[in-house]
């Protein structure tokens, strides 16, 4: 039975044509375009999903389609790993490939603002634009024909519908929201032909209600599909044509064939033969699982027989081997136990207890405790088995002295157990070595008396808080005597109110210290806080606290710490601080007089020299008029001075701008796309700006700042990034002004350039800080650089 199953799946198997990709071919790259593959062994794949180019099987996870089988081959030519992205648009396709999250993408036509973005490979497939209608006969329709009588579907807006309406200007278009809304249109009588590209009709022509039309012309507007790569890997590029060259054509026509080229139903494609083929197989399944169930059932007693059988023979022998464990168990266990009568005497004592009280196996039996426990007279004895018989709180506890063989004593704790098995009654002596613990005891309390020494001594408050399991309330468990010399309290005036340290923080700081001590606390990691405390007469005093934390197994946590007296080092900080806030106030004042001081000698120089050379122009221009015509010689030196005269005129308009750029009145937008479009004219590198429509205006200190940042950034640009492009996007972010400039070039260790002294980016943050704003600098070598400025908007002027 299962032969015939295996028969019959292989038969299904073999009844679905297989697709083979072509062979891997050799690519014939130079050493250097070797060297970038292996250098990038992984490339990532962008996707827009559209059927039949790209689709996804969203239950089983795979993609499919022509551009998919393409990008494939080329992966197996060019031996590397292709790492998948998918899109629902070509503009998010595009957003990113902007922020660098893909390298290449099939499957494209090119177009002119499509070049800003890509590197495009010769055309691999030609889509046509077919034209569609009903079948009636085998000749085709000449467009230039048409007329108004016969309408024609065309998806709209795209360029194939912009291509019709300016080639043919005969025809009537009835646009549509898409290929199936122009086919049905057609079905339905509304128009006489559709336009539609070839992928699409391949897509819809294998549905049952598109059957009965026919292709019945062709535009002459053919899409042309390429392989768009990253314009910053021009290797890249250059690899992908030689990896499409060497695809053999007919293998291309094929990939047409088997995605793009129109078919129709067949036998295979009815519904009626595949359930018919369904019904079938799934009664011969039927059958074959009926039978394989009868045969499992006939087995399933047997092993059930069997296997009872073998789990009586484990029960028992388990338990015999728990017996002799429990035994083995009691006998070398560590912890003494001793089966005593009502008279006292011991009927049974395990190993542990005889080499605990020094006695040879089988000493103990039927001797009385009080040969171990001298203390133990008849009387107590009596007294303790009537309190473990009655007792209801289990085991009865207590600490003693048990005398062994040799005369000497033995620290043990003792726990007693009433017990009855069968009809007579036993008290069990549970009895263990003490002796370490007591060592412990003791270590403990001279370590305890040696930290309370070393706390009385520290220059500051030493403290510990302690929380005794997760999710409960903290609280102070030591505080050093110091806290006197610090605060004037004693510790346990701190401890016994309950005051704690976070009694003696200053009102104002109290929040601050409460939600960093929570913080630690729910965190479970260590604490440093500074703030102001009080002192017993009322003094302010800054304090440090810092504590380290310590986690036990058991979910209890510790947290030790000092409280360090950092008043005089805090003054000398705040003073430090108002003296950088008061040098600030003076840079920014002094950067102010100076812009308003290059203000003014722009004007002047503009506005006076301006007047000079003009005056000077006119009067050169009469003697011309008056005298050239007199003297040859005279007139060449008239016009050698009119030359230098409108040199003279350029070179006031350029200091004039160097000093205050006239477009700063035009708003901070305007001057930003001023200064890139200058960038560009004078290092060629492409300069892409992105600046909002409507911007809150600013005041002209903050516009006059963000344009010396940016030609400063511009210019670091221009000496030592080596960019191909650069953008520059200005945007309102959260009530902040953001201006981010990026660039492709090699780009550096930003902390190493802030440990080493770069002026220039020293001389921009100082510049952004006068402004009451924040500059960031993202920058790792060969990965470009970004620089982002964010200023507050006036608040008067943002509403």
């Amino acid at each position: 039975m299962t032969r015939s199953l295996l028969t019959l799946f292989f038969a299904l198997c073999l009844a679905f044509p297989l697709v083979a990709a072509p062979a891997s071919p050799n690519l014939q790259l130079s050493e250097p375009q070797r060297q970038w593959l292996e250098a990038h062994p992984q490339l990532r794949v962008g996707l827009v999903l559209q059927a039949p180019y790209a689709q996804l099987d969203r239950r089983l996870q795979q993609l499919s389609g022509a551009n998919v089988e393409l990008v494939k081959w080329l992966g197996a030519a060019m031996q590397v790993e292709w790492i998948w992205r998918t899109y629902d648009s070509v503009g998010e396709l595009e957003q990113a490939l902007r922020s660098g999250q893909i390298d290449l993408a099939p499957g494209l036509v090119q177009s002119p603002a499509g070049l800003r973005l890509w590197l495009y490979s010769d055309p691999y497939m030609r889509v046509s634009q077919l034209l569609v209608g009903e079948r009636e006969g085998n000749a085709s329709v000449d467009l230039e024909q048409l007329d108004a009588s016969a309408p024609v579907a065309v998806r709209q807006p795209s360029p194939v519908g912009d291509y019709l309406r300016a080639t043919y200007s005969n025809l009537q278009l009835l646009p549509v929201a898409g290929e199936r809304q122009a086919l049905r249109a057609l079905l339905e009588g509304n128009v006489r032909f559709a336009v539609l590209d070839e992928a699409q009709l391949s897509r819809l022509s294998r549905e049952q209600e598109f059957a009965g039309l026919a292709v019945v012309g062709d535009i002459g507007f053919p899409q042309l599909l390429r392989v768009a790569s990253r314009r910053d890997w021009p290797e890249l590029g250059s690899i992908l044509d030689i990896a499409l060259r060497s695809l053999p054509p007919k293998d291309l026509d094929q990939l047409h064939e088997r995605w793009l080229q129109a078919s129709y139903p067949r036998l295979g494609d009815s519904a009626g033969f595949w359930q018919n083929l369904s019904m079938l197989l799934g009664v011969l399944l039927v059958a074959a699982g009926a039978i394989i169930t009868w045969l499992r059932r006939q087995r399933r007693s047997l092993e059930r027989q069997l296997l009872e059988a073998r789990h009586m023979m484990q029960i028992r022998e388990a338990a015999e081997e728990a017996l002799r464990l429990t035994q083995f168990s009691i006998d070398h266990s560590t912890l003494g136990v001793l089966w005593v009568n009502w008279d006292s005497h011991v009927r049974y004592a395990n190993r542990a207890a005889e080499l605990m009280l020094g006695h040879e196996p089988g000493a103990l039996t039927d001797r009385p405790l009080a040969d171990f426990q001298p203390g133990m007279d008849m009387d107590r004895w009596l007294n303790l088995w009537r309190r473990a018989r009655n007792s209801d709180e289990g085991p009865q506890s207590f600490e003693t002295r048990c005398r062994r063989a040799d005369g000497s004593w033995l620290p043990a704790d003792i726990s007693l157990s009433f017990l009855r098995f069968g009809t007579s009654e036993y008290l069990v002596v549970f009895l263990a070595d003490a002796t370490e613990r007591r060592k412990a005891r003791e270590a403990l309390e001279e370590s305890e008396a040696r930290l309370k020494g070393i706390a009385s001594n520290v220059p500051g408050l030493v403290f510990r808080l302690e929380r005794p399991q997760v999710g409960a309330q903290t609280s102070f468990a030591f505080i050093g005597e110091g806290s006197e010399a610090v605060v004037g309290y004693s510790a346990s005036e701190l401890l016994d109110t309950g005051r704690g340290i976070r009694g003696l923080v200053h009102p104002e700081d109290r929040d601050s210290y409460l939600v960093s001590q929570s913080a630690a606390l729910e965190a479970e990691r260590d604490w440093h806080w500074q703030g102001r405390i009080l002192t017993r007469d009322g003094q302010v005093r800054w304090a440090d606290i810092k504590a380290s934390a310590r986690i036990f197994d058991d979910g209890r946590a510790v947290w030790d710490g000092v409280v360090w007296d950092i008043t005089e080092n805090k003054q000398i900080e705040l003073a430090l601080a108002d003296s950088r806030a008061q040098l600030r106030q003076l840079s920014a004042h002094l950067e102010s007089v100076r812009e308003e001081e290059k203000a003014r000698i722009a004007r002047e120089v503009h506005d006076e020299l301006g007047q000079v050379l003009t005056v000077l122009k006119l009067e050169t221009s009469m003697c011309e008029l008056a005298y050239a015509d007199l003297d040859t010689g005279l007139k060449e030196r008239l016009e050698s001075m009119k030359r230098l005269i409108a040199q003279l005129f350029q070179l006031v308009r350029d200091v004039a701008t160097a000093l205050r750029p006239p477009i700063l009145d035009a708003g901070i937008a305007s001057a930003i796309e001023w200064q890139a479009r200058r960038f560009e004219t004078r290092t060629h590198i492409p300069c892409l700006v992105e600046v909002p429509e409507y911007l809150p205006r600013l005041s002209d200190a903050k516009a006059v700042g963000l344009f010396r940042v940016l030609q400063e950034a511009l210019t670091n640009v221009m000496r030592h990034a080596e960019a191909h492009t650069v953008a520059v996007r200005l945007s309102v972010e959260d009530g902040m002004l953001c201006l981010r400039i990026s660039d492709d070039g090699r780009g550096f260790d930003a902390q190493e350039s802030q440990r080493g002294g770069s002026f220039g980016l020293v001389g921009m943050r100082e510049r952004v800080l006068m402004l009451g704003g924040n500059l960031k600098i993202e920058s790792q070598p060969g990965e470009g650089t970004t620089l982002c400025v964010q200023v507050a908007l006036d608040k008067e002027k943002a509403a």
